[in-house]
């Protein structure tokens, strides 16, 4: 029982910045007077991105008073980022919002209750008895794993239409006053976007989807990885914790798990015609090339994504699946992978047939 991705739609925060001025913002917020910034402007550098899109101007982020404030932005941001993204992704699949029958949403930056997919219900015109599902927490994986999670419920209900919708908005978690590796690297990391994905049961009766076929999908939480990545809340709002053992547990871990999951269908990596690949970071990304045989240029769609918008967290390997869409397709019927990797530690595999 397969599912198919009908249409993935990408958008981002209105407020777009060169890598450098945001350096400049992050050094005047950051650092005590008078400090030197060479090390922040290194660690920058060495992100690999060029630019990104930020939801507020660059003046007001010194101004935010705290948790409360930030996550009042991050509501009625996410929002409205949100429901332009859906309305985006139902107009590209040709699928109305009141076939919609199930809206899942996944954010890491923010909270709201009422969730930000309750509050767009009315406001997209979906139906009032639709299922919803909110998830916090799965943080840069929860892109993929959302693909995985609407997969499994549109085989029980092979019939339904589900949408995926993530909202990221990384940059309202930056910490004031806060000169740590870990905040300065992801202050030079991290941007703002939202994406939605529209997928169909096998039983869909309306318009045929254009995507990929899911075939199948792979969880693996690894063990002893807690403070490997994720937050630490306080009053402040979310510091990041973010380790520098990252690459070594994607080295440990992700090669077999990759083979193992495609040999379980008669595959090999070099029978993978497309990877969509979460763009964690430089040396994450050189890391999976390298335990998984890379070559070629097969990740150059996901180190373009972080050139150009840097990691939209969640929000990221969907912005990749666009962009591969959009491209040059695999050859039909051949199969390919989306992977992503977040706190727990742990990652999310995806097969795919074009």
């Amino acid at each position: 029982m397969t599912s198919r991705i009908a249409a993935v739609h990408g958008v981002l925060a209105p407020h777009r910045h060169a890598q450098h001025e945001i350096t400049d913002m992050v050094a005047g917020m950051c650092l005590p007077p008078g400090a030197d910034r060479r090390v922040l402007d290194r660690l920058h550098r060495s992100v690999r991105v060029r630019s990104r899109h930020l939801v507020l101007p660059l003046e007001r982020y010194a101004h935010l008073d705290g948790f409360g404030a930030a996550n009042d932005v991050f509501v009625e941001a996410a929002t409205e980022l949100g429901a332009r993204a859906v309305r985006g992704a139902l107009r590209e699949a040709g699928i109305g919002p009141a076939d919609v029958d199930m809206l899942m949403f996944a954010s890491v930056t923010g909270l709201a209750t009422p969730s930000i997919d309750a509050r767009l219900v009315g406001r997209l015109g979906l139906r009032p008895d639709v299922k919803r599902l909110p998830v916090f927490g799965l943080g840069c994986v929860a892109g993929a794993a959302g693909i995985a999670r609407v997969h499994d419920y549109l085989r029980g209900w092979p019939g339904h239409v589900a949408v995926l919708l993530s909202v990221e908005l990384c940059s309202l978690t930056f910490q004031r006053a806060d000169a740590s590796t870990a905040n300065l690297i992801a202050t030079g990391l991290f941007g703002d976007g939202a994406a939605a994905l529209v997928a169909c049961g096998e039983r869909w009766r309306g318009r045929p989807a254009a995507g990929p076929a899911v075939l199948a999908t792979r969880s693996h939480l690894y063990p002893d990885t807690e403070r490997t990545m994720g937050w630490d809340i306080g009053s402040s709002g979310f510091q990041v914790v973010l380790d520098r053992s990252v690459p070594e547990v994607v080295r440990r871990h992700l090669a077999a798990d990759v083979h193992g999951f495609l040999g379980e269908h008669g595959l090999k990596p070099k029978d993978v015609t497309a990877w969509v690949c979460h763009p964690g970071g430089p040396r994450v990304l050189r890391t999976v090339a390298e335990v998984l045989g890379l070559t070629g240029g097969a990740l150059d769609v996901t180190w373009r994504s972080l050139a150009e918008v840097g990691n939209l967290s969640s929000a990221s390997v969907l912005h990749v699946l666009r962009d591969t869409l959009a491209g040059r397709r695999p050859p039909p019927g051949s199969p390919g992978l989306l992977l992503a990797m977040g706190p727990g530690f742990c990652s999310e595999l995806v097969l795919l047939r074009w």
